[in-house]
């Protein structure tokens, strides 16, 4: 990928006042399915994925999107490896659909429901110095909290180079000086953080994408070893803002929130947790996995160190 016409490409789709929410994988499907009349539009191309002529863009966006490698040619066309979403006014670079690959970088409903939970935490907040975003992927949670705390020092982190990548655009384009590094989960994270913010993966079973499968506990294994890790990096009056989704067992049990809650009190720390969604990802009800699973809810916990 050229980093400087990925820039330049965000510029010019800001400059056109492009805008882009990206659904749910299924509602991109049947958009797919559905035929195109006419021209592919900007959010045909850059939300939606779909193929396109060269033609159909302007010359210097074509320009653009040549430098930038990630122009692929189809049986039906070109099409952009690349899509462009807009989230709490922030235009983000992140994989195009279907995001199949290892490396894929996802951004989806999640990430929307994501930043809300950010933007209601910070909005009456304490003043934040340094903030982590953990699994950074494209960089929305960390450039959305910089939004509300724009004096703190900004760390973008994630196991996976491309995403890295993609944040260090979205970054930029945002006026964020961010400090990005390669790790896998709080590896080498700085100490005595004012806030850390996580979206981790939480699928169970082994996809071999790096940023859905979650582990065992149903998925949720490498959400409670991210909080765990985080509470011992909270500066005092720190918090951890984390996002998830817990599989709701049979009888309606949240193991999840019992193993968090168990190891929050244990560390002598705070928390709060609600559902933000009761019922997402119903599809994976269908696999082995979760069998003994009555709904996948989205969650919210926010775990804070006292001051």
């Amino acid at each position: 990928m050229n980093a400087d016409a990925l820039a330049e490409l965000l510029q010019m789709l800001d400059a056109r006042a492009y805008d882009f929410v990206v659904p749910t994988p299924s509602t991109c499907r049947r958009m797919a399915q559905r035929p195109m009349s006419g021209p592919a539009s900007l959010r045909d191309v850059f939300g939606w994925s779909r193929p396109f002529d060269l033609a159909d863009l302007e010359p210097v966006m074509q320009d653009a999107l040549k430098r930038s490698g990630v122009l692929l040619e189809g049986p039906e066309g070109w099409r952009s490896a690349v899509r462009v979403s807009r989230v709490h006014g922030r235009l983000f670079l992140h994989s195009a659909f279907p995001a199949t690959a290892s490396d894929a970088v996802f951004l989806g409903p999640d990430s929307y429901r994501f930043a809300d939970l950010i933007a209601a935490e910070l909005s009456t907040s304490a003043k934040v110095e340094t903030l982590l975003d953990v699994g950074a992927g494209a960089g929305v949670g960390g450039l959305v909290a910089q939004r509300y705390a724009p004096g703190a020092k900004v760390h973008l982190s994630d196991v996976n180079p491309k995403a890295l990548a993609l944040a260090r655009i979205n970054a930029a384009h945002a006026g964020v000086e961010a400090a990005v590094h390669e790790a896998a989960g709080l590896d080498h994270a700085p100490q005595a953080l004012d806030l850390i913010l996580a979206n981790p993966p939480y699928v169970a079973g082994a996809s071999g994408r790096t940023y859905k499968d979650g582990g065992d506990m149903h998925g949720a294994r490498l959400s409670l070893d991210w909080a765990i890790a985080g509470m011992h990096r909270l500066a005092p009056g720190g918090r951890f803002i984390l996002y998830t989704g817990s599989a709701i067992l049979d009888g309606g049990v949240d193991a999840f929130q019992h193993a968090l809650a168990a190891a929050v009190d244990a560390a002598g720390l705070d928390l709060r947790y609600r559902e933000l969604d009761p019922d997402i990802f119903s599809g994976e009800l269908r696999r082995e996995a979760y069998v003994d699973v009555e709904r996948i809810a989205a969650v919210g916990a926010v775990i804070t160190r006292p001051g």
